[in-house]
């Protein structure tokens, strides 16, 4: 029995409180029919960030559990919506040390992205997680002006103490039609944008 429950890991990592059913509630989702994961609480999620440079991946990490089937991934674009774009795509990475591609939505080319927009996309197949930890979901768009998205600011992204992920972090760059096969050499970054994995 640890002093955690079943999380293992650095307790500052678990940042949505992924087992919290009270939580799963108010976002007014059934937690016996449903899997809902957030790498923050929707109420925390108050600044419009700028989250994205074009053609770079953004990735947050997302605490996940053995057994969760993860099928889609949502975020929300802030006040600013995508200007031209041409392929934009979310994807989830394992919690390797060096994480993996497990999947990746559709490329959805110059399909817009409005301002204040909801934006759900499928997985091309679903993800049944092997082991508890922290995956990562990324998210690219190549685009004249890429959205601005709904999330956090923090100064502390990279982490105080030692064993802490990144709150967010930037990596690949000159991205198209295909996530990368791994997460490398990523960048600390001063803005996490809300993810919500179902």
């Amino acid at each position: 029995m640890t002093a955690n429950g079943r999380f293992l890991g650095v307790v500052r990592d678990e940042l949505a409180t992924a087992s919290d059913v009270a939580r799963q509630a108010v976002a007014g989702v059934d937690p016996s029919t449903s899997m809902y994961r957030a790498n923050m609480r929707r109420l925390d999620a108050t600044a419009d960030l700028g989250a994205l440079t074009t053609q770079v991946m953004t990735s947050v990490p997302v605490y996940l559990r053995r057994g969760d089937v993860v099928t889609s991934i949502s975020v929300r674009s802030g006040a600013t919506a995508a200007g031209t774009p041409t392929n934009w795509w979310f994807a989830l990475y394992s919690n390797a040390a060096t994480p993996a591609l497990l999947g990746q939505t559709a490329d959805q080319l110059t399909t817009a992205w409005g301002a204040t927009t909801n934006k759900t996309l499928a997985l091309a197949s679903p993800v049944t997680i092997q082991t508890d930890g922290t995956y990562w979901v990324g998210i690219m768009v190549k685009a004249t002006t890429v959205p601005s998205l709904v999330g956090v600011s923090t100064t502390a992204s990279a982490g105080i103490v030692t064993g802490e992920k990144n709150l967010a972090q930037t990596s690949g760059s000159a991205l198209t039609t295909t996530a990368p096969a791994t997460i490398a050499s990523p960048t600390a970054a001063a803005t996490a944008p809300l993810v919500i994995i179902t």
